[in-house]
């Protein structure tokens, strides 16, 4: 992770400067992000005047991304309004907090409140948005709206009713409904598997998250899910290929090593992370275990053959009830994208092939005549 060095011998120069840089920088990116709204046939934003504080103009404006969901730019009152004024929180993240929301024609929402003094920087708040506005798929948490208004940065986004994979595994009242079956967990990372082939294959320009963990995992029921927070995630050609050198982003024990050691990220970097993913829903486990990561902390069980073995690593909650060459399968995908060495790992195209065909129906031998 990388630390700059500033000099300290007149600081205040180097707070103008700071200051007029930043300037430049967020009026290019509003300038982007107006003409890239224009380019797809919306209303641009208006311009802001200097005194207002790069309020977005009142009236909120309708933006078509797809044949099925309408994007608004939303004033700050009526998104205060629909929250009950930030009143019922329902999630928290790095730099936010996220808020229960409902809307005038009776739809729930989840408005995603950016935080300047949690770390919350519009430049990353703008980036989220742009990368949103690009991205429809079943299986990512889709955006509904934003506001950039009197000082607040806010995103509407579609409400998952149940909460975080990481709840639902890891905490008192998730499991108090029971524990995810063996059949839950396989259809579950298939979901997540598809969201992140979504991102780095189909994407224009592709899209790497960068912080695939159990708590950006939310569930519409035990059986599915979608992918959340954009927060980190680098868009662009560099998606391609890193060559180079980045601050790590990413959530301990989730981070690729291969990124971590070197600074250059990739879509093997996610690879990584859903390693990690699969071994969090086989074992039931935390992505960290006392001084050591999941991964390692596994790596003599999960590269076993010995069927016994494997079975040991099983979360206790399944009482041993899995199919047995599925665990195989799901064990064989994280191994290889755990690879130390990132351009060993499959893509997440292969990924989902290998687990789709493990779960198809497994025809009868037939019968000697």
């Amino acid at each position: 992770m990388g630390f700059h060095g500033f000099s300290k011998s007149n600081p205040k120069s180097y707070w103008i400067v700071g200051a007029i840089v930043l300037l430049i920088i967020l009026t290019i990116i509003l300038k982007k992000l107006a003409t890239y709204l224009d380019s797809k046939g919306n209303k641009q934003l208006s311009k802001t005047k200097p005194d207002e504080e790069n309020q977005v103009d009142e009236k909120s404006r309708e933006m078509s991304i797809d044949s099925n969901a309408t994007i608004r730019t939303y004033p700050l009152e009526e998104l205060k309004m629909a929250t009950k004024d930030f009143k019922i929180r329902i999630g928290v993240g790095a730099t936010s907090y996220v808020y229960l929301a409902e809307l005038e024609d009776g739809r729930l929402g989840a408005v995603k409140r950016v935080m300047e003094e949690r770390g919350g920087k519009t430049k990353l708040f703008l980036d989220e948005v742009s990368v949103l506005l690009r991205i429809s798929h079943p299986n990512l948490v889709g955006l509904m709206g934003f506001c950039l208004d009197k000082g607040e940065q806010l995103l509407l986004l579609e409400y998952v009713p149940n909460k975080s994979l990481f709840e639902r595994m890891h905490t008192y009242h998730g499991q108090s409904s029971g524990a995810l079956s063996w059949t839950n967990r396989v259809n579950i990372a298939l979901d997540v598997a598809r969201a992140l082939d979504y991102l780095h294959s189909v994407a224009d320009p592709p899209v790497i998250h960068r912080d695939v963990k159990s708590s950006n995992i939310l569930l519409i029921d035990d059986d599915h899910a979608k992918l959340a927070d954009f927060g980190l995630c680098k868009l662009g050609n560099d998606a391609v290929s890193a060559t180079t050198p980045t601050n790590v982003k990413g959530s301990l024990g989730y981070v690729d090593t291969y990124y971590l050691n070197t600074g250059l990220v990739s879509p093997r970097s996610d690879v990584y992370s859903f390693g990690v993913l699969l071994l969090e829903l086989i074992t039931g486990l935390k992505s960290v275990q006392g001084s050591m990561t999941l991964a390692e902390s596994t790596e003599g069980c999960r590269k076993t053959q010995n069927v016994e073995m494997l079975i040991g690593m099983l979360d206790p909650e399944l009482n041993g009830n899995v199919d047995i060459e599925q665990l195989r399968v799901l064990l064989d995908v994280a191994n290889s994208a755990l690879f130390e060495n990132s351009e060993a790992r499959p893509n997440m195209t292969q990924i989902v092939q290998r687990i789709s065909t493990c779960m198809e129906p497994q025809p009868l031998p037939e019968l000697p005549v």
